[in-house]
């Protein structure tokens, strides 16, 4: 039983460390591409035919402001089609009809679609839209998002080849200092939107659509097969059939596009659920396509990882859990001392990711770098912790073909500290036994402190002090919104 808890927590050290050097790689090839001088495309001579699609399901709270900063895009009216796919079973239906029949008054060419049942979520609410869409090109945007007016100004030009199916755009936050919880989010998003999406471009290897903030070639979705819906993340699926296929796709960190950061943990559990069950959903649908298919090894490599990407929260629950009885095999085998150094190997994988998250901060926060980033990743690092076994529940589902219902994330419309948010009539407060374990394992690795003072072996302490924060942070989180229910 020792030799297996060895063998295992080593596994998993060295993958979770593999991983690591692969976001060094990115990091590399980020630095790599600022060099690059890379100039903006030239004005647009000529309009084509535009359909901006707004899936919507019961957001009574942005969907307002959602068409308003859509019809102040820069683009000839005659030009531009708004479908706003509503799902809604609530009072959202008519709020979408008044503000629909007041721009259709004033010449707009914006219809409310509604389906006859909610078959395939999102991605069935996309697919049915783009059956009655005039567009060439297809701009998505979710209901928590707030256009910039230059959006299709700026990005429609980054078509200027035949086989460049969708350009995507980087996420900027509305609410980024509403409170930790929104500034541990954009530390992660910023990281993803800089290095990561930049990285993979400038590699040339497969990159993704973010669900929205993006558009797209028609032919480009419909010669991929269309929006599908057996996985929960569509837009990593389509992007991963459309780029297989041949299509190039562009990102442009450039052009940003403002949206809300969940403001409670529900809302971002759900969200992180979501994200992370898809992949692995994914992972499961396309990767040996993406092993067996004609790219080249190393793309190969950067699309394995992109896709198993989520499977390092289940590798870190697993070596956290058995760090602790590491600590007692290690006291009662001191001939072992060698094998155990051997896990030292994980500080080049923290520092791996140090450097990764160092130059995302460097991007986005030019003007304090260090001092954004020494407030922010230790936060970050033990809030990732925390969110571990949630996220790895939502792998493990994914990986196994396990289906559960679509999880939206409840919007608030929440922009500045002090705005309220009592009273969402989405927010889902029920106290689940995820969260009841997120409690007890902060208990756990408290123990694991203890263990450390007890043995004499200082080694995990750090390690084993982030986790108990980690987990408590995300538990006490998780349970403080129903005091408002």
């Amino acid at each position: 039983m020792e030799w297996l808890v060895i063998v295992l927590y080593g596994i998993t050290l060295m993958i979770i460390c593999l991983f690591s050097l692969g976001q060094f790689n990115l990091t590399w090839h980020y630095l790599k591409s600022r060099k690059d001088n890379v100039k903006e495309s030239a004005a647009l001579t000529e309009y084509p035919y535009v359909t901006i699609q707004l899936p919507v399901f019961n957001e009574r709270y942005v969907v307002e402001r959602l068409i308003d900063a859509v019809t102040k895009i820069n683009y000839p009216k005659g030009k531009l089609e708004i479908q706003i796919l509503d799902d809604s079973n609530d009072e959202t239906i008519q709020i979408i009809e008044k503000k629909v029949s007041a721009y259709q008054a004033n010449g707009w060419d914006i219809h409310q679609i509604r389906r006859p049942d909610r078959v395939g979520y999102k991605a069935g609410a996309l697919a049915y839209g783009l059956k009655e869409a005039k567009g060439e090109f297809i701009a998505i945007f979710d209901a928590d998002f707030v256009p910039n007016p230059e959006f299709l100004l700026r990005t429609l030009p980054k078509f200027n080849h035949g086989k460049v199916g969708m350009v995507q755009t980087k996420w900027s936050h509305l609410n980024t200092d509403y409170g930790w919880l929104t500034k541990i989010q954009a530390f992660w998003l910023d990281a993803h939107f800089t290095v990561e999406q930049k990285g993979r471009e400038h590699a040339g290897s497969f990159i993704n659509f973010n669900g929205t903030a993006g558009v797209w070639r028609k032919a480009c979705i419909e010669d991929a097969g269309g929006w599908q819906y057996d996985t929960i993340t569509e837009d990593l699926d389509l992007s991963y059939r459309a780029q297989l296929k041949g299509w190039k796709f562009v990102y442009r960190e450039e052009i940003e596009s403002p949206a809300e950061l969940p403001i409670l943990i529900p809302a971002v559990k759900s969200q992180q659920y979501r994200w992370n069950k898809g992949a692995a959903e994914t992972a499961r649908k396309t990767l040996g396509k993406v092993l067996t298919s004609n790219i080249g090894w190393k793309h190969k490599v950067r699309a394995a990882m992109h896709l198993l990407n989520s499977s390092v929260f289940l590798l870190l629950l697993i070596a956290a859990v058995l760090s602790i009885p590491m600590l007692y095999i290690k006291e009662y085998n001191p001939d072992l001392a060698l094998v155990f150094d051997l896990g030292s190997i994980f500080i080049i994988g923290f520092l791996a990711m140090g450097f990764f998250y160092w130059v995302a901060a460097k991007a986005t926060h030019p003007e304090y770098t260090l001092k954004y980033f020494l407030r922010n990743f230790p936060v970050f690092l033990a809030f990732s912790m925390g969110m571990a076994l949630h996220n790895s529940v939502a792998v493990v589902e994914g990986y196994l073909g396990i289906k559960t219902p679509f999880v939206r994330t409840p919007k608030f419309n929440v922009n500045v500290k002090g705005d309220s948010w009592k009273g969402n009539i989405y927010l889902n407060n029920v106290l689940t036994p995820v969260t009841f374990m997120e409690g007890l394992l902060s208990v756990y690795f408290i123990y694991g402190i203890f263990s450390g003072f007890k043995l004499e072996d200082y080694g995990l302490m750090l390690f084993h002090a982030m986790l108990a924060i980690g987990f408590a942070y995300v538990f006490i989180l998780s349970v403080k919104p129903m005091k408002h229910a």
